[in-house]
């Protein structure tokens, strides 16, 4: 059973969604990112302490509340860590921001001009781990390259065959077909997503719902019918490489869309930071994404 109170929290909250989520690859760009070079860490191990302190400095500091994030979207080793004492997903919880856990375990080679997500032969132990952990949903990409029909109906249907095994788990599944915003045939890609999209949204049963998280259209307004479509619980956006305030004006083109930004939420902080630069500096990050998250340009 999904948690209902959550769900209104996500359908009807004013705010975002915090992507906390790089992985083993993304990690050492993520660190680098942060202020923390390469050779810091001697093991994989040393290396994902290093991030999980700073998603806990991030999770823990005063200005990371669900009065502006309404969610936030977690790696396992995060799912499975302690902040300020708790798991995180219980210190989330009593933040008022809902957790989600990314599942999937990277991506296959191109074919088609898309990238599938690879196999998850463990995914049902993990969505029960995370479920009892008071996890509300997942969160699963694939990439979308060129405007190939095939691929990108392949991708949605890889993407639906999961978010239903998620659901059957009692979480709610966030699709992410990303578009690569830098492809070349970026605009015909988001046309052929939307179709696709709607034809796997209409065929659900049911009372299904799932949220989509989906690269900032070229065409300002054309997902609005995903974002009112009573199949879709929320719409959030990827910064898909756009710097914070592009993708914010971006984001507030785009009706009933809000952010699950990433790289843009985190990168102006650096481990160097006093706590009182630190929690200035998120601030104001979350404070520039939920105005375009909340406040929509015509």
């Amino acid at each position: 059973m999904i948690d209902q109170n959550a769900a209104r929290k996500i359908a009807e909250g004013n705010g975002f969604i915090a992507a906390l989520d790089q992985s083993g690859g993304s990690t050492p760009k993520a660190l680098k990112g942060y202020g923390v070079e390469e050779g810091a860490w001697s093991s994989e191990e040393e290396m994902f302490g290093l991030i999980h302190q700073m998603r806990t400095r991030i999770i823990t500091s005063p200005a990371f509340t669900g009065d502006k994030v309404i969610g936030a979207i977690l790696f396992e080793r995060t799912m499975d860590g302690q902040a300020g004492g708790k798991p995180v997903p219980q210190a989330l919880n009593e933040r008022g921001v809902v957790p989600f856990i990314k599942i999937d375990k990277g991506l296959e080679d191109e074919k088609n001009g898309v990238q599938l997500m690879k196999p998850m032969p463990e995914l049902d132990t993990l969505l029960a781990r995370a479920k009892g952990l008071g996890v509300f949903g997942t969160k699963e990409r694939s990439v979308i390259n060129l405007a190939n029909r095939e691929g990108i109906a392949a991708i949605v249907k890889q993407q639906f065959e999961v978010g239903k095994q998620v659901l059957a788990a009692g979480l709610m599944p966030i699709i992410e077909p990303e578009v690569n915003i830098k492809s070349p045939e970026r605009a015909e890609a988001d046309q052929i997503l939307l179709e696709e999209l709607t034809k796997a949204l209409d065929a659900l049963t049911g009372d299904d719902k799932v949220m989509l998280k989906l690269s900032l259209p070229t065409q300002a307004g054309l997902f609005d019918p995903l974002v009112d479509h009573p199949r879709v619980l929320r719409v959030v956006a990827l910064s898909g490489g756009y710097k914070r305030p592009e993708a914010c004006v971006e984001l507030a083109k785009n009706r009933g869309v809000i952010a699950s930004f990433s790289r843009a939420l985190l990168e102006d902080l650096r481990a160097q930071m006093s706590d009182d630069e630190f929690n200035a500096s998120l601030g104001s990050a979350i404070d520039e994404i939920y105005t375009a998250s909340t406040k929509k340009t015509a």
